[in-house]
């Protein structure tokens, strides 16, 4: 007889939070399905009818990760309020809730983004989400004569670069101090006041720019 499928769930939730404990100790990348299986008590085996691989249970993992992350962003995009408020806030909620975990439990947080670099494949979708969200953001602010010149994509690139303390966790590990709120909203009024082509034509592209 087929498992129920609230037992299969109520499982598959045991076995990530057995995940959670281990790459905590072991970090995200030493951990193996072996010693998962052991963790929760079941054959190897067995574990591969609940995860059918490691890509697998990151890419659960990483669905519990971006689905608070993923609400607010959906919910800003559709929100009525000024589009100078509403970039700021994709930004500022989400570092609000980065913080409170990385305060949580750091070793875990730390973890989490092993696992990440190690299964980037899985996670890049959430990225790439992110980014269309983004630039349905910068588009209304574009709509509105910011930007002047540009191209969506060049902003969003510029944008991308420019936030990054804000919105990559790797980077706010080391700069959690600096990602404040009050910061934040400085270099967002900065990007809406500054961010625009130059009247000479001056302006270089980020995709075409090579450093010396």
């Amino acid at each position: 007889m087929a498992r129920p499928e609230t037992d299969i769930a109520a499982m598959r939730s045991k076995i990530i939070a057995a995940a959670d404990q281990i790459i905590q100790e072991k970090g995200g990348i030493s951990f193996t399905m072996t010693d998962l299986a052991t963790a929760v008590g079941m054959s190897p085996s067995n574990l591969y009818r609940f995860f059918e691989s490691k890509d697998a249970l990151a890419e659960a993992m990483a669905g519990e990760w971006f689905a608070e992350l993923l609400v607010i962003m959906e919910d800003l995009v559709s929100a009525d309020m000024p589009v100078e408020e509403k970039l700021y806030q994709f930004f500022a909620k989400r570092v609000v809730v980065k913080r409170a975990r990385y305060e949580d439990d750091p070793e875990l947080f730390e973890s989490y983004m092993e696992l990440g670099d190690e299964h980037f494949e899985v996670i890049k979708g959430y990225v790439d989400l992110a980014d269309h969200y983004m630039a349905s953001i910068l588009a209304e602010a574009m709509e509105k004569g910011y930007f002047k010149g540009l191209e969506l994509d060049t902003v969003l690139s510029l944008v991308n670069t420019m936030i990054q303390p804000f919105c990559n966790p790797k980077l706010m590990m080391q700069m959690m101090h600096l990602a404040t709120e009050e910061r934040l909203r400085i270099v967002i009024n900065t990007i809406l006041n500054g961010l625009r082509a130059d009247d000479d034509k001056s302006f270089i592209k980020p995709e075409l720019y090579v450093a010396s």
